[in-house]
Parts: C-alpha cells; structure tokens; sequence
C-alpha cells in the first residue's frame, strides 16, 4: 500500500511540473515571435510570466507539503499497524505464563524453595501485564488531554531509592546504582515522575540488560534539576535518537524483534516531561551506552 501510494504521487506530481514547464516554454516561445515594438503586449507577457514563477513556487511548495504528510501518516499507520502486532503478543504473554505458573503451584507438591521462585515468577509477569497496561491507559489520558501535573515537594533520593528496591527485590540481586544529592527535594507530580523513572528503568533492563552497570543519577545545572538513567549497554544510533520519542515507535522489524514492550513507554516520558515544561534527550554514554536525561526547572 506504501510502495503504491508514493508511487502514484510521484508520477502525478511529475506530470503537474512537467506540464507547467511544458506550458512556461510554449508561452516563452510565443513572446519571442511578437515584435518587439509591443510594448503592452511585452508587459503582458512579463506580468504571466512572473504570475506563473510564483504560482510554480507555491506549486512546488504545496507538492512538498503533502508529500511530507502522506509520509508522516504512512509512518504513523506502520508504527500502529506493529504497536497492534506488539500488543497481541504481549498481553498474551504473561497472561498464559500466569496461568501456567498457578497451575503448576495447585495441581504439584512442591517445596518451599520451589513454590517462592514460581510465585516471583507469577508476580514479575503480573507486574509486566500491570505495567503495559497503564501504559495505555495513560497514552489515551493524554490524546484525550486529561492529565496535568498535580505538583508535591517530596526527597528525590527516597523517591528514587524505593523504585529501586522493587527491582532490587524482584530480581533478587541489587543492580542498580544511585548516584544523587540526598537533600534535593523536587517539586513536581510524583505520579509522573515514577512512571518516567520506571520506564526509563525498564528501557535499560530491556536493552542492555540487569549486567550493564544501570545507574540513576541527579545533579543541579545552571537553575534546573537535571536527573537520569544511563547504562553501558549498546546504546541507540543517532539516526533513530529523533523517532525514539514517538509514539508506537520501535527499534526493528516488529515481526522479528525479540525485545519486549509497547513502543509506550519513551512516549510517555516524553510527554510527562513536557507537562512539567521539561526537556528530555538521549545522549552517549561513556564508554557505550545510553543516557536518558530529563531537565526540568525549580
């Protein structure tokens, strides 16, 4: 449908320029062969052809235009043509591992030891499942334009350090790393800086995985609260930093991806740091990696 749809208007813009040239050099022609004594004849010629320079300008602007729309609702309707791709599979997922897991804990005697790792398993799938689902839910609150930042002071340093216990918990060896300012204290929703924290957390455990040195950090720069997640995973290339933001947007072929996600969750950092007039961007890491940084004033 893609290929089709430039196809034919590539060829129908072509034959609309292509036209007007073709016009333009037969009205040319014709005012070389009037005599050049007509003088209001020359005017004439002179007042079309500049008529038709700035018609031929908003021509081509105009082609340029709708070109770049058909493009961007192209894009758009890929990315939610795999959103909807994505989503099938990964609600189904968890759902069936959970009922795999129970199943096994009600119908085996099993021991201890055994029962808590398959009910760690069960609560990291429930988690998955709850948090694709706010996901959404907070993506249409958005498109709908319900939420707005209801602002609270509360310590950065605490806020982030139970965020981090929970992962700490659940996969049973502490892997994150909390570099800020214990005594920063950050006025701004709670709720949407825990969904930014959390989804960011959740790119780096995706992407470059629970081994890759995951550190979240703060610092105050020049008036502004900067804070972030940074990683020594493989980082993003700087040709897809500028899409990584959008909304369904996902690094890969969705039928061939082995990630897991919605394509929500960088979505959803963004506009919540956007909502707190905010600023959010992906820069290197170094040595490799990726930063996620959020600035936001005080």
């Amino acid at each position: 449908m893609k290929t089709r749809t430039n196809l034919f208007f590539i060829l129908l813009s072509s034959y609309v320029v292509l036209q007007f040239l073709w016009w333009g050099y037969h009205l040319i022609d014709l005012s070389q062969r009037i005599e050049v004594e007509s003088a209001i004849a020359n005017r004439r010629v002179m007042m079309i052809l500049g008529e038709g320079a700035v018609f031929f300008g908003l021509l081509i602007y105009g082609i340029w235009r709708i070109r770049k729309s058909i493009q961007r609702d192209l894009d758009l309707s890929l990315r939610q043509s795999n959103f909807i791709l994505s989503i099938t599979h990964e609600l189904k997922t968890p759902l069936a591992a959970i009922k795999i897991l129970v199943q096994t804990l009600l119908k085996r005697e099993l021991g201890e030891d055994k029962k808590n790792e398959l009910l760690k398993k069960t609560l990291e799938e429930n988690n998955r499942l709850e948090l694709m689902i706010e996901n959404i839910l907070q993506t249409a609150s958005i498109e709908n334009k319900a939420l707005k930042p209801e602002k609270s002071s509360f310590k950065f340093s605490v806020f982030c350090q139970e965020i981090i216990e929970r992962y700490h918990k659940t996969n049973g060896i502490p892997f994150i790393k909390l570099h800020i300012n214990e005594d920063t204290e950050l006025n701004a929703d709670r709720f949407m800086m825990e969904t930014i924290l959390i989804n960011l957390l959740e790119n780096a455990i995706k992407y470059a995985g629970i081994h890759s040195n995951i550190v979240v950090y703060s610092s105050k720069e020049s008036g502004r609260f900067v804070f972030g997640v940074k990683d020594n995973g493989p980082g993003i290339p700087k040709e897809q930093r500028d899409q990584i933001f959008k909304k369904f947007y996902r690094i890969g072929n969705e039928e061939t991806r082995t990630q897991k996600g919605s394509g929500l969750g960088l979505y959803l950092a963004y506009q919540f740091t956007l909502l707190h007039d905010g600023k959010i961007s992906c820069v290197d890491n170094h040595p490799t990696g990726a930063n996620f940084q959020i600035s936001l004033s005080e």
